[in-house]
C-alpha cells in the first residue's frame, strides 16, 4: 500500500525537492504552502511523471490556527500521514532593536508555533497506528546565538530541541523524529532574509535537492539529529567546547560580513 507525506513549504526549495523524492518512491504527497499557481504546476507535474496522488492545500501557516485547518482538510479527506515534513520557514536580518515586528511574529508563528502545532496534531493519529516519521526544518543556526539574525537563529535552536525531545518520547512507539540542520542552501532564503539571492555567490553551497536527499535518508534511517555536510556538523559540535561570548562574537563578525557584501556589491 501506498504511503503518504504531508509537506508544508513545499512549493520550492527543499521542500519542493522531497516531495519529487517522495514521489519517486511512489508516495502519495499532501503539499502545502501559500502559492496556489506553483502547487497546481507541482501537482499536475508530479502526477504525471509518478502517477502518484496529490492533495494540495493552500494556506500561509504563519496565520493562527492554520495547521489545525490543514489537519481538518487532511481529516475530512481520510488522509492517513505516515511522513511529516515540516519544512516551511523564513528567516530575517536586522538589528532586534531595529526589526520590523510583525516579520519576526510572523517568522515565530511559522517556524514554531505551526511546526509545534502541527506535530501535536498528527502525532497522536500516528501513535495509534504504531509508525511514522516525522522531518523538521532546524539549521546549523540552532547551534549557537546569531547577532542580527537572532530570532530566526532562536527559532532553530527551538526547533532542534524540540524535535529531539519528542523523538525520545515515541521513539519505542515506532515513530522517530528528526532535525534535519543545513547550512547556507541554493534557495530562495537568502533572496527573503537578507534581500539577495546572490549574497554569498563565492561560495559553492550546495543545492536544494542534495539537502533534500540527505534529509529524506537521514528520516527514513531514523537519525535524530542530522548535519548537512562535513564542515557544518563539525562546526555545530565544536562550539560545545568553546566559551559562548566567544562563538557570540564570532557570528556577529560573520553575520556583519555578509551584510557588508551585501551593501556593496
Amino acid at each position: 500500500m501506498s504511503k503518504t507525506a504531508l509537506i508544508t513549504g513545499a512549493s520550492g526549495g527543499i521542500g519542493l525537492e522531497l516531495a519529487r523524492i517522495h514521489a519517486s518512491k511512489g508516495d502519495n504527497l499532501v503539499l502545502v504552502a501559500r502559492s496556489r499557481d506553483k502547487l497546481d504546476q507541482i501537482k499536475t507535474e508530479l502526477e504525471h511523471d509518478f502517477k502518484i496522488s496529490i492533495v494540495t492545500i493552500i494556506q500561509d501557516l504563519s496565520v493562527k490556527d492554520s495547521a489545525a485547518r490543514v489537519y481538518g482538510e487532511v481529516s475530512e479527506r481520510n488522509i492517513q500521514i505516515d511522513y511529516l515534513i515540516n519544512n516551511a520557514g523564513f528567516g530575517d536580518f536586522s538589528l532586534f532593536a531595529e526589526c520590523d515586528w510583525g516579520k519576526q511574529e510572523r517568522m515565530i508563528s511559522l517556524n514554531i508555533t505551526a511546526l509545534t502545532h502541527l506535530t501535536r496534531l498528527f502525532l497522536p493519529d500516528m501513535i495509534r497506528k504504531g509508525g511514522g516519521k516525522i522531518l523538521n526544518l532546524a539549521s546549523t543556526a540552532a547551534f549557537q546565538p546569531g547577532p542580527t539574525m537572532s530570532v530566526y537563529f532562536a527559532t532553530k535552536a527551538f526547533v532542534l530541541s524540540f524535535s529531539q525531545a519528542i523523538n525520545n518520547e515515541v521513539i519505542d512507539k515506532g515513530i522517530t523524529v528528526t532535525a534535519l540542520c543545513p547550512g547556507s542552501t541554493e534557495s530562495s532564503f537568502h533572496a527573503v532574509a537578507l534581500g539577495d539571492p546572490n549574497l554569498v555567490k563565492e561560495r559553492k553551497m550546495p543545492s536544494s535537492r542534495e539537502v533534500a536527499e540527505y534529509g529524506y535518508r537521514a528520516m527514513m534511517k531514523g537519525k535524530p539529529v542530522a548535519i548537512y555536510g562535513f564542515k557544518n556538523a563539525f562546526m555545530a559540535n565544536a562550539v560545545r567546547f568553546l566559551p559562548r561570548g566567544f562563538i557570540v562574537k564570532m557570528a556577529r563578525v560573520i553575520q556583519e560580513k555578509k551584510h557588508f557584501r551585501k551593501n556593496n556589491e
